[in-house]
């Protein structure tokens, strides 16, 4: 983390930000706004509702190109993107040589190779890694001249559809290049909410005057990194560095789908004896979904006891979940205790706080499958 506010970058919209009154704060080395003057909770409620707008521009872009490039992308994740068609996207990990994952990214098929989008903290360290063990084989382009903004919520589809007719017929997790009233956009029907929606790909250069075109419909607000997070933990999708680190695999990480069927046959990807034996055998612990009784919620970090007063596992993501209208959480337990409706204490300000696991996610997804 940047020293001092002078050390942050910002994005294309830092200008549309403060114009919109949003409250700024530094997040993986940005400026970046985390409410906007109508609160959290309120983006958080209008996301599920209708549709809200956030700047992701913060998070790295690149193309990955070459006659070999999809195999030696493989050699890096535990995913199938040769089977893949063109236009499809795929949620995957980069791993470690004992099969933790070192982040999380998306990876599109498209003509030539791919089109990546990794996270913002990890962004400098993933390229490299991703440079490095494909050299001789590929050739990484990192897209500095682009922003990404999240089109979020159920009316989202209908927004987009007004403005670009040809996105309408797009499902959950397809990839389409479109013209929208003159912006160059690369669409991802996707995005880190539990609902519909898009992520969109525009060059830098244009981005405040797309931000402001999406605005413009009725149904859009602008929306910042705290209603983000909340509705990503009531989806139960995990955050980089909380959730899934360098220390968790993606087994023990309850996302052993990233595992895709040939490569579990085949293997040939980092930590591929750890994770197939997981797969085969089980885990010593798994991240699981936490229900608190009461309003108190359980912050990252809390310990997880049983009811016997006996530490079984520690809270990674915890807060008010505004669709729920009370705290939720996830972290890891003892696989013996991981089974929803298991009774379990958390214990939060020295006392012991009950709460249950639960199925994730919190609320119901609404992704256009």
């Amino acid at each position: 983390m940047p020293d001092s506010q002078e050390d942050l970058q910002t994005t294309p919209l830092d200008s549309l930000h403060r114009e919109l009154g949003a409250k700024m704060v530094p997040f993986a080395g940005y400026d970046m706004p985390v409410q906007y003057p109508a609160g959290i909770l309120k983006e958080h409620l209008h996301t599920r509702e209708s549709a809200s707008l956030f700047d992701v521009s913060h998070m790295g872009q690149a193309f990955l190109m070459g006659d070999e490039a999809i195999e030696a992308f493989e050699t890096l994740v535990p995913g199938d993107y040769q089977v893949m068609a063109e236009g499809k996207t795929r949620y995957t990990v980069l791993l470690n040589d004992q099969g933790g994952i070192l982040d999380d990214l998306m990876a599109t098929r498209i003509a030539g190779g791919l089109y990546l989008v990794v996270n913002a903290a990890c962004k400098d360290q993933d390229f490299a890694h991703i440079e490095a063990g494909t050299a001789g084989k590929a050739n990484l382009e990192i897209l500095t001249d682009r922003a990404l903004l999240a089109l979020q919520g159920p009316k989202a589809g209908d927004v987009l559809a007004r403005l670009a007719p040809e996105t309408e017929d797009m499902k959950f997790m397809n990839f389409r290049e479109v013209n929208i009233q003159g912006h160059e956009c690369f669409v991802t029907r996707s995005g880190y909410t539990g609902e519909d929606g898009f992520e969109i790909s525009v060059p830098s250069k244009d981005a405040e005057a797309f931000a402001k075109l999406l605005l413009s419909q009725p149904e859009v607000e602008p929306a910042g990194l705290g209603s983000r997070d909340s509705l990503r933990l009531e989806a139960g999708l995990c955050l980089y560095g909380h959730d899934i680190t360098t220390e968790t695999t993606p087994i023990e990480g309850d996302i052993k789908w990233v595992v895709n069927k040939r490569r579990r046959e085949e293997g040939g990807f980092p930590g591929a004896a750890i994770i197939l034996d997981q797969l085969a055998n089980g885990t010593e612990r798994l991240r699981v979904g936490i229900l608190p009784d009461g309003r108190a919620p359980a912050r990252e970090g809390t310990e997880i006891q049983d009811t016997n007063g006996n530490t079984i596992g520690t809270i990674t993501s915890g807060g008010f979940g505004p669709s729920v209208g009370g705290p939720v959480a996830m972290g890891y337990v003892a696989t013996a205790f991981a089974e929803p409706g298991t009774a379990i204490n958390l214990i939060v300000r020295g006392k012991p706080l009950a709460a249950k696991v639960v199925k994730m996610p919190f609320t119901d997804k609404s992704y256009k499958t």
